[in-house]
C-alpha cells in the first residue's frame, strides 16, 4: 500500500468532515448526508484494487 493512498484518504476525510459542518450549520442535512457518502464511496473506489490483490494473495495462499 502506497503511503500518497493514506494521505489522499486523510484528506478527503478532512474535507468531508468541514463541508458537512458547514452544510448542517446553514441547515441543509440531505446535501450533508450525500456529501459524506459521496466521500465514502470516493474511498471504497480507491480501495477495492487492494482490496481484491488482498483476496488473491489469500486465494494462492490457501490454494483454493
Amino acid at each position: 500500500m502506497d503511503v500518497n493512498l493514506i494521505f489522499r484518504i486523510a484528506a478527503v476525510g478532512i474535507l468531508v468532515s468541514v463541508i458537512c459542518q458547514l452544510l448542517k450549520h446553514s441547515g441543509r442535512d440531505e446535501q450533508a448526508f450525500l456529501t459524506s457518502l459521496a466521500g465514502l464511496v470516493l474511498v471504497l473506489f480507491w480501495m477495492v484494487p487492494y482490496i481484491y490483490d488482498l483476496f488473491e494473495t489469500m486465494k494462492r495462499l490457501f490454494l483454493l
